[in-house]
């Protein structure tokens, strides 16, 4: 199992930009699937994107389409999330998380087998 270190959060006005970073421990990095999730105060977490094992393909929320990217460097063992344009609704705590993807729909789901601790992202008006 790999353990997960998020970085990068932090207070930023709307309309700034944010990088968290994903920093990963073990041999398992370059064969999962990468994805950031977040959770907001009183709601559900969410998924937000993920990113493919080689770093080839990438899913967004339509939420944050255009606005966020995801990547990763396997070389470093890990995995970042580019955040542009930010608003007041992208407040939330962010996680990073890692799995086994076989097909698209897992890339989606809130059942990674790792996770980080969160950084909290706050985004004021």
């Amino acid at each position: 199992q790999a353990q997960l270190v998020e970085s990068g959060g932090g207070l930023v006005q709307a309309g700034g930009s944010l990088r968290l970073s994903c920093a990963a421990s073990g041999r398992t990095f370059s064969r999962n699937a990468m994805g950031w999730f977040r959770q907001a105060p009183g709601k559900e977490r969410e998924f937000v994107a993920a990113v493919s094992r080689s770093g080839t393909n990438t899913y967004y929320a339509e939420s944050v389409k255009g606005r966020f990217t995801i990547s990763r460097d396997n070389a470093k063992n890990t995995a970042y999330l580019q955040m542009n344009s930010l608003k007041p609704e992208d407040t939330a705590v962010y996680y990073c998380a890692g799995r086994v993807a076989w097909t698209i729909r897992e890339y989606y789901l809130d059942d990674y087998d790792d996770w980080g601790q969160g950084t909290q992202v706050t985004v004021s008006s």
